[in-house]
C-alpha cells in the first residue's frame, strides 16, 4: 500500500509542474464591460514577434507593402462587414496596427457617438478623409458587432489573404501567425482623449525609432 501511496504522490507533483509551466495568459480586457455598446475604441494590433511584415518608414513616411496595402483594404471594409461601426483615424506600421473604431447606435439616424464631444472641425483635420478612400466591394453586413468581433474578423481576413498572396510567390512565409494573440485596446471618454489618441496614431511614422513597438529593419 506504501507504494501506491508514493506513486500518487508523485503523479500529483508532476501535474503541480505541468501546470507551472503553463502560461498565464491574463485578460486585458475591462472586466463586466459589454464591447458591443456604442462607443469609440482606440486599439492596437502587434504583429506576432513584433516582426516587420508591413511597411518601412523613410523621412518620417510610412511606405506600405504588399501586406501593408493588403491590411489597409481589408480594415477599410470593416463597416461594409458589420453594421454601426464607423471608422477614424488608423494608420498601418511595419509591425503593429493602430486605428480609433466606432461602433455607433444601432438607431436609424442616430447621432454618433463622435458627434457628441468630437467638434466636426477636428474630425477634419486629423488624418485623411476616410470618406474619400476608393471604392469598396459591398459585403453582408453581420448584425451584432462587438469590438472582439471587429478585431477578430479582421486579424482572420487578413491572415487568410496574407497566406493568399505566400501560395502566389507575393509574399515570404511566416511563422505560426501573423498577428499576435490578443490585443491592446482603450475606451476613449471625451474628446480631449480622442484628439491625444489621434495626433498620436497621425504622428507614429514621425516618432517611428522612439516608438515601443520600434523593431530595426534587418
Amino acid at each position: 500500500m506504501y507504494w501506491m501511496k508514493t506513486l500518487e504522490m508523485d503523479e500529483q507533483k508532476q501535474r503541480l509542474l505541468k501546470n507551472k509551466k503553463k502560461p498565464n495568459r491574463r485578460s486585458i480586457r475591462l472586466k463586466h464591460y459589454d464591447y458591443s455598446q456604442p462607443g469609440l475604441y482606440f486599439i492596437t494590433i502587434c504583429t506576432q514577434n513584433k516582426e516587420n511584415l508591413f511597411s518601412k518608414i523613410e523621412n518620417g513616411k510610412m511606405i506600405l507593402n504588399d501586406a501593408g496595402t493588403m491590411v489597409n483594404r481589408i480594415w477599410l471594409e470593416i463597416p461594409t462587414i458589420f453594421a454601426n461601426t464607423r471608422l477614424h483615424q488608423y494608420i498601418v506600421m511595419p509591425n503593429h496596427f493602430h486605428a480609433i473604431v466606432e461602433i455607433t447606435f444601432s438607431t436609424v439616424g442616430a447621432e454618433s457617438i463622435s458627434a457628441l464631444f468630437v467638434k466636426p472641425e477636428c474630425q477634419s483635420n486629423l488624418g485623411a478623409d476616410i470618406e474619400s478612400r476608393a471604392d469598396i466591394e459591398s459585403a453582408p453586413t453581420v448584425v451584432g458587432v462587438s469590438l472582439p468581433k471587429i478585431v477578430q474578423t479582421f486579424k482572420r481576413y487578413t491572415t487568410i489573404e496574407y497566406i493568399k498572396m505566400v501560395k502566389q510567390n507575393i509574399l515570404p512565409r511566416f511563422e505560426k501567425r501573423i498577428w499576435q494573440r490578443n490585443y491592446y485596446e482603450h475606451l476613449i471618454r471625451n474628446e480631449k482623449s480622442y484628439l491625444e489618441i489621434a495626433e498620436y496614431i497621425i504622428s507614429n511614422p514621425l516618432k517611428w525609432e522612439d516608438d515601443k513597438y520600434y523593431v530595426p529593419a534587418p
